[in-house]
């Protein structure tokens, strides 16, 4: 989109779309892990408790920093939402994060769970960690907005089918608000407070 194009759009917020999947993968990884160690393994629990530790570290980092200079250069470019654009609700945009990835999310724990008996615990531990990570890129887009006093939004229908692409190839810019529109606060979390206008 055109940076002049001031079309009405329906507007996701990109922190809460980024946070949505950080639950449910941190969750079902925590679970997984649980059970595996009741199982010993291939390898024995020491040996899977050590590689999922490191796969957890591996993996919350690569999540954190994956596409951030795309996220970056989205977000110097934004440009002022119009009066007329309607901005998606934090609810709704989780739970079309969440539907559009419900099958992923049951393969991700089978296959946590099945790797616990070659290597305990590590497959849990890498989703965990990639929960992790989601949770930390979303705090990092959280001190931009606050640094920037402006929250970042992307065209609903840029996010793809399972609405969680807010960096894709598809996504041409970003727009922003006010740091009190909508009903999520910097870094996607639920306001504690009413925001004040």
């Amino acid at each position: 989109m055109a940076r002049g194009d001031r079309r009405a759009q329906g507007l996701a917020r990109v922190a809460v779309v980024v946070r949505a999947g950080a639950a449910p993968l941190w969750w079902l990884g925590v679970f997984a892990a649980g059970i595996g160690l009741l199982v010993p393994g291939i390898t024995g629990r020491r040996i899977g408790v050590l590689a999922g530790a490191a796969m957890f570290v591996i993996a919350g980092v690569g999540v954190t920093y994956w596409r951030r200079r795309r996220y970056a250069e989205l977000a110097r470019s934004a440009a002022r939402a119009g009066k007329h654009d309607v901005l998606q609700d934090r609810a709704v945009s989780v739970r079309n994060w969440r539907r559009g990835h419900r099958w992923w999310l049951l393969l991700a724990f089978a296959a946590a769970l099945g790797s616990a008996f070659a290597v305990p615990t590590a497959g849990g531990m890498l989703l965990a960690g990639c929960g992790a990570g989601l949770r930390l890129k979303a705090a990092w887009l959280g001190r931009r907005e606050r640094d920037g006093e402006a929250l970042l939004w992307v065209r609903v229908d840029w996010l793809g089918a399972d609405g969680g692409r807010p960096a894709g190839k598809t996504v041409k810019a970003y727009r922003s608000t006010g740091i009190a529109a909508g009903d999520a606060a910097p870094g996607g979390a639920r306001r504690r407070t009413a925001a004040l206008v």
